[in-house]
């Protein structure tokens, strides 16, 4: 439940003093805080029979988020991972949003700093922080929501983790993989093999 506020100001002095209208109404709204603003000369009757109408309208503008084709969303405690630049294969946490183009992320090993969202693929981890934490809270609260056993445990990172493991080798390292796939292929083979000649 989050508070639409309408705030309308009228020019209209009254013993030197401009009046103020404030009014606060609580409505089941999906969106985020709401602040319209109206500067200019304007009926208090007519600024209320306008909130009536907002507030009327309000039910058309909360839409399900169960029917919502998305699931991972920016916002503060997601855990993004950086897919290019200098921090590539980081896991940084977001703690903040600046604007529509630009998030403040932090990591445990890492100096807080902006970073562009088309650097940062969301992942499906979350972790419950207030927004620009402490490195010390930032730290317990990643401990807590066990972030890095979420992430080696998942698809996308094994996935990164045997791709990271692989860069590592040298040329002898590769050369005995090599051999170890060429053996396994015998052995699928030969097991194949048979299966063919049972069957027959």
């Amino acid at each position: 439940m989050l508070i639409l506020e309408l705030i309308i100001f009228n020019n209209l002095h009254h013993g030197g003093q401009n009046r103020k209208f404030r009014i606060k109404e609580t409505i089941d709204f999906s969106i985020e805080r709401i602040i319209w603003i109206y500067k200019g000369t304007i009926n208090p009757s007519f600024a209320l029979r306008l909130y009536s109408l907002l507030s009327s309208l309000a039910p058309l503008r909360n839409p399900s988020h169960s029917n919502m084709p998305f699931k991972r969303f920016v916002e503060i405690g997601r855990v993004a991972l950086v897919n290019y630049g200098e921090d590539y294969g980081k896991l940084v946490v977001i703690v903040d949003v600046i604007d529509q183009n630009r998030a403040l992320v932090d990591a445990p090993d890492m100096v807080r700093s902006q970073m562009n969202f088309k650097r940062l693929s969301l992942t499906d981890i979350k972790i419950d922080i207030k927004r620009v934490p402490r490195k010390k809270e930032l730290i317990e609260a990643m401990k807590a929501g066990d972030v890095q056993k979420k992430w080696e445990d998942s698809s996308w990172g094994r996935k990164l983790l045997v791709k990271k493991r692989r860069a590592a080798l040298n040329d002898f390292d590769r050369f005995k993989l090599m051999l170890a796939k060429i053996k396994r292929a015998g052995l699928v083979r030969q097991e194949l093999s048979k299966l063919k000649k049972s069957q027959s």
